[in-house]
């Protein structure tokens, strides 16, 4: 069903460039036209100051609601607004009908502080495997698409994560340690080691961009919302890399998932990553000292 709605059958085509002109056209009547102009009362804070919505957030997954459900009849959408006033919503990742994933404004607090490092996510799912994605940072004028088993492209081009340098230090984007729990928190204490060099992290999407075309080589996250990393992960796979939870399995859509996790360019780094991961969760000192 979506490999013919993404490709057409014989004597049909199928509606990929479609759904890009849909999360363009999303973007640019909700966020663009909101960007650095927003205005006070068009910012809440949900759980706490670290985590905000405004009104481009919210228009813009009801724009992409509305298109998206039009092209694919039958489909539903698991956006980051909709499961925030119903949870319920989640529970469409696994079900029978197609699932559009949606983030409309992936790095909101780089939005709300008028910086381009913001983008929307769209990912494509039916029964826990993601299909398709587009990560759209209208700003940078970056717009890549990841296609299962057919590769991902920045701008048309395609993308290929590589491998890092041997002996290079890793650049490593993780979730801040302060925001998760104490076990997680010495699991990302890990990276704190010879050889990584890890920062907090900015925009999901575009650090998991970042790994998709080898300018940073890994990223790991203590949360597992699927707007957040559906488009990503199929981004950084499509492009060559490798990706697990602290479990040595892979990221599950539906949750439940052994945190945390990682993404890297290759399977190498990925393990190398989580090696660090379990060594700081087991309380030991990373640097040896």
């Amino acid at each position: 069903m979506i490999d013919d709605f993404l490709y057409g059958t014989a004597g049909t085509a199928g509606q990929l460039t479609e759904v890009e002109a849909a999360v363009r056209a999303a973007v640019a009547a909700e966020i663009l036209p909101r960007y650095q102009q927003l205005a006070a009362h068009e910012i809440v804070e949900k759980s706490g100051p670290h985590d905000l919505v405004t009104a481009a957030d919210r228009l813009a997954e009801e724009h992409l609601t509305a298109s998206l459900t039009q092209l694919l009849p039958g489909s539903v959408v698991v956006g980051e607004e909709a499961v925030h006033a119903d949870p319920s919503v989640y529970d469409a990742l696994g079900g029978d009908a197609p699932v559009w994933i949606v983030d409309p404004v992936d790095g909101t607090r780089q939005f709300v502080r008028g910086e381009p490092g913001f983008c929307t996510l769209v990912a494509l799912a039916l029964r826990g495997e993601v299909y398709a994605s587009w990560t759209y940072a209208p700003v940078l004028g970056e717009m890549a698409v990841a296609l299962r088993g057919r590769g991902a492209t920045l701008n048309g081009t395609r993308v290929h994560s590589g491998s890092p340098a041997p002996g290079a230090v890793l650049k490593v984007a993780m979730s801040h340690p302060d925001y998760t729990s104490d076990a997680q928190k010495r699991a990302l204490l890990g990276l704190r080691t010879d050889g990584i060099d890890a920062r907090a992290c900015g925009s999901a999407g575009l650090e998991y961009l970042a790994v998709a075309c080898g300018a940073q080589d890994a990223v790991a996250f203590n949360w597992e919302f699927a707007w957040d990393h559906a488009a990503g992960l199929l981004l950084v796979t499509e492009a060559g890399g490798a990706q697990s939870t602290l479990s040595g399995a892979p990221y599950r859509l539906t949750g439940g998932n052994v945190l945390p996790f990682t993404a890297a360019r290759d399977e190498a780094t990925a393990e190398r990553i989580l090696d660090a991961l379990r060594t700081g969760r087991q309380g030991s000192d990373p640097t040896g000292g």
